[in-house]
C-alpha cells in the first residue's frame, strides 16, 4: 500500500477515543433484561455509530418495544449518565496519537453522531478537547453516517481536499461515510465492533498507536 498524503485528522468519538460503546452495551442490556428481553449484537450492530433518530427507532423496532424511541433514549441516557464519569477511559493509544500528531503539526477534528452537549461534556472531562481544531456533532449535519456529509465538512474547515483527510472509525456506519467522502479511513475494531464489518477500511489497526497508523504521518515512536 503505497503511503497517503495525509495533511488533517478526522476522529469519531464514542468507541474509537473512549469506551463508552462497552458502557451502552451493559446500559442497554439493563434496560432489556428489565422488560425480559436480551439486548443483543444485532441490535448494538444497528445502532452504533448512528444518530440517535435512527437509532432508537432500530431498537424499538428490532426489540419489539411498546415505548417509544423517545423514551428509550431518555432512559438509556439517564443510565448511561449516572456511570460515564466512573466507566469510561479513553481508548489505547489515544494520547500518544494525539501528541505525534501535534509535533508534527497535523490538524484534528473531532466528527460524531452524538450531540454537542455530550461530546463536549465528555472531551472536558478527559481534558481532551482542546486537543482538536473543532468538533461536528449531530447538530451541524442534515445527513448522519453512513451519509459522507460530516466528513466532507470536516475537510472543509480544516483545509484539505477529502483525499487528504485521514478518517478513524469504530464502527461500519462510520467507516462508509468516510469512505463515502473519500477519506483514508482507517477501521478500530473493538469488542462491540468487529473487524470484518469495517473490511471496507483502507486500514484496520488495533489501536491508536499502532506503528502502521502513526507510519502514515512519517512518525516512529519509540
Amino acid at each position: 500500500m503505497s503511503r497517503p498524503s495525509i495533511r488533517a485528522v478526522a476522529f469519531d468519538l464514542d468507541g474509537l477515543m473512549f469506551d463508552t460503546e462497552a458502557l451502552f452495551f451493559r446500559v442497554a442490556g439493563e434496560m432489556l433484561a428489565a422488560r425480559g428481553k436480551v439486548f443483543t449484537h444485532e441490535m448494538m450492530a444497528a445502532m452504533i455509530g448512528r444518530r440517535a433518530v435512527i437509532a432508537y427507532p432500530a431498537l424499538k423496532q428490532i426489540a419489539n418495544l411498546p415505548e417509544s424511541p423517545e423514551e428509550l433514549q431518555a432512559e438509556a441516557r439517564r443510565l448511561f449518565f449516572e456511570q460515564i464519569d466512573t466507566a469510561v477511559h479513553p481508548t489505547p493509544g489515544l494520547f500518544v496519537l494525539l501528541q505525534a500528531l501535534e509535533r508534527h503539526l497535523i490538524p484534528r477534528a473531532v466528527c460524531t453522531s452524538s450531540r454537542r452537549e455530550y461530546a463536549e461534556r465528555l472531551l472536558n472531562f478527559h481534558g481532551v478537547l482542546a486537543h482538536f481544531s473543532f468538533l461536528l456533532t449531530a447538530e451541524d449535519v442534515v445527513e448522519g453516517k453512513p451519509h459522507p456529509e460530516i466528513y466532507l465538512k470536516a475537510a472543509a474547515r480544516l483545509g484539505v481536499e477529502p483525499a487528504n483527510l485521514l478518517v478513524l472509525e469504530d464502527s461500519p456506519a462510520g467507516v462508509t461515510a468516510g469512505r463515502a467522502a473519500g477519506a483514508f479511513t482507517v477501521g478500530v475494531p473493538h469488542e462491540h465492533s468487529p473487524a470484518e464489518p469495517l473490511a471496507a477500511a483502507n486500514l484496520i489497526i488495533g489501536r491508536l498507536d499502532a506503528p502502521e497508523l502513526l507510519a502514515l504521518f512519517g512518525v516512529a515512536e519509540a
